[in-house]
């Protein structure tokens, strides 16, 4: 008997190649997904505990497992996360667990975090150990990423909403990252002025287009990790707040922010306390991050 929805056969049929069967689940989520082949492909591979690239070698799946494929693949076609179904999100070279409760890191972020270990990296080779402060951690990749990438950083990651802090706490666990919960307003005081690097994804989204994102984003990411006031700047002006007590002069700020905010990120670090403040494109081009160095003005 062959399944409607996904084209597998699900009774006495001859069994469906793996390979094929990821095709076929693509179809289904043909114009319901932003990635259709990639995701059917992660999917089944899931189900089977294998590599996407193990797919080409391996034995035909049963019934059983055809049918938690087809389970899988009608819950992304209703907007589910990816890394909800899998229970998991590659960053970089780490991989962190995530799930309900706790935003889902996104490639894009990849670059802010290497933007920080790159800056990590230039303090350890003046012989020092980097001090490094992410505040809204969420998952605690980008945490995860610096540890990994530049070993002996001394790293603090803030996280306000207590469902996503147990995320972190998870992925950090044995990392030596001290995890708090808390604002990113009050982070790590008795770090004032002493920190190398200040690295955040922020929550950056206008409430204006609220109605224009995808249920992926409204119904399944935390509305705090999303949502900044209505221009999408309200925690950017915070985290510059912050990032000017906490830095040293020549410390670095790190911030992600909404494509819409080429301009009016790196506005809000204007002024006496900040130099050398640069916009950075994503892979796409678009705006996605600002940079700039703490100066030796106080204030």
């Amino acid at each position: 008997m062959c399944d409607d929805r996904t084209g597998t056969t699900t009774g006495g049929d001859a069994p469906i190649r793996p390979t094929a069967l990821a095709r076929r689940g693509a179809e289904l989520l043909r114009g319901r997904v932003a990635s259709p082949q990639v995701d059917a492909r992660l999917l089944l591979a899931h189900v089977l505990g294998i590599t996407p690239g193990d797919l080409v070698m391996a034995d035909p799946p049963d019934a059983a497992r055809v049918e938690a494929y087809r389970e899988l693949l009608a819950r992304r076609a209703e907007g589910v996360p990816l890394q909800h179904l899998t229970g998991e999100a590659w960053f970089r070279h780490v991989r962190v667990a995530v799930g309900p409760g706790v935003f889902v890191p996104r490639p894009e972020t990849e670059l802010v975090a290497g933007a920080a270990i790159d800056a990590a990296r230039a303090v350890r080779g003046q012989g020092r150990r980097p001090r490094v402060v992410e505040l809204c951690a969420g998952s605690g990749a980008i945490s995860a990423a610096l540890v990994d990438e530049v070993p002996g950083c001394e790293v603090v990651a803030v996280e306000l909403d207590p469902a996503a802090i147990r995320w972190t706490r998870a992925n950090l666990a044995g990392t030596g990252v001290d995890v708090r919960l808390g604002d990113l307003a009050d982070a790590a005081p008795e770090w004032d002025g002493t920190v190398d690097i200040v690295v955040v994804n922020p929550p950056y989204v206008p409430l204006t287009v609220r109605d224009r994102l995808p249920v992926e984003v409204t119904a399944h990411d935390p509305a705090l990790a999303v949502f900044s006031g209505a221009d999408g700047l309200e925690a950017i002006r915070a985290v510059e707040r912050t990032a000017r007590r906490l830095l040293r002069p020549g410390g670095v700020v790190v911030c992600e922010h909404d494509d819409s905010h080429g301009r009016t990120a790196p506005a809000v670090f204007a002024g006496p306390a900040w130099t050398g403040v640069v916009d950075h494109p994503d892979l796409s081009g678009r705006p996605r991050f600002v940079s700039g160095t703490r100066t030796q003005v106080a204030g």
